[in-house]
């Protein structure tokens, strides 16, 4: 209890102290479900934009990337309407696209949160021994991060940079954790009729026991590989 309440104070003074990164958490929260309300009453816009030359591959994959990365949208349902209005041709757009995001996400984590860690180990000196061991071999840590269901992207972004795993670990491990749920949602928008209609298969059951194992999957991954790098 004591440990628990130590920490908080730690978020409550760094908080304080970094009202920006207060902001920015806030951000990552909600801005992509006020996103996903947006795209829904509004995905008719989508279907104007082509996609036959380079250039309009190169500039949905930018959109994508800042989509993605500034967590205007979440990632699974901006895989759910690359799949709708695209379909395999949009494929490895969003695959480049979910790498650059991983920059832009992971850059602004870094900024907002720079000293955050200096801060829990100048408060609490015996987490940076147990801290360090995991950053140190992220691997698990960061695939079975991200593919849980109930972590989103931008989050985990912020948690990556906040925690300095290193930037080409998280590309590594961590866009290989995303594919099983980016796949699922695309492949879900591809054999949809309408795109409401693919969002709202996103609720079927079988959609459901898929992300059930899927959060069984990571938390038992985490919960491994937490105890397998105990230093």
């Amino acid at each position: 209890m004591t440990k628990k309440g130590s920490i908080f104070k730690i978020l409550v003074e760094y908080f304080k102290a970094h009202p920006v990164a207060v902001i920015g958490w806030i951000w990552v929260g909600i801005i992509p479900l006020l996103g996903s309300f947006c795209l829904v009453s509004e995905y008719a816009l989508v279907e104007t934009i082509p996609l036959q030359r380079f250039m309009d591959h190169a500039l949905l994959t930018i959109a994508l990337s800042c989509i993605l990365g500034l967590a205007l949208l979440p990632t699974t349902l901006t895989a759910l309407a690359c799949g709708f209005f695209w379909g395999w041709t949009a494929f490895p757009d969003l695959l480049i696209a979910y790498i650059l995001a991983n920059g832009i996400g992971y850059a602004l984590g870094k900024m907002l949160n720079a000293d955050f860690l200096a801060l829990v180990y100048a408060r609490n000196p015996e987490l940076e021994k147990e801290l360090q061991s995991r950053i140190e071999r992220p691997s698990g840590l960061v695939f079975f991060i991200r593919i849980s269901p109930v972590i989103p992207f931008a989050i985990s972004n912020f948690l990556f940079a906040s925690l300095k795993i290193p930037f080409l670990s998280i590309i590594r491990y961590g866009v290989p954790g995303m594919l099983p749920r980016t796949f699922l949602a695309f492949a879900t928008g591809m054999v949809a009729n309408s795109f409401l209609g693919a969002k709202e298969s996103l609720n079927h059951p079988v959609q459901w026991i898929i992300l059930i194992f899927l959060l069984i999957l990571s938390v038992g991954g985490i919960y491994y590989s937490w105890k397998k790098t105990k230093p």
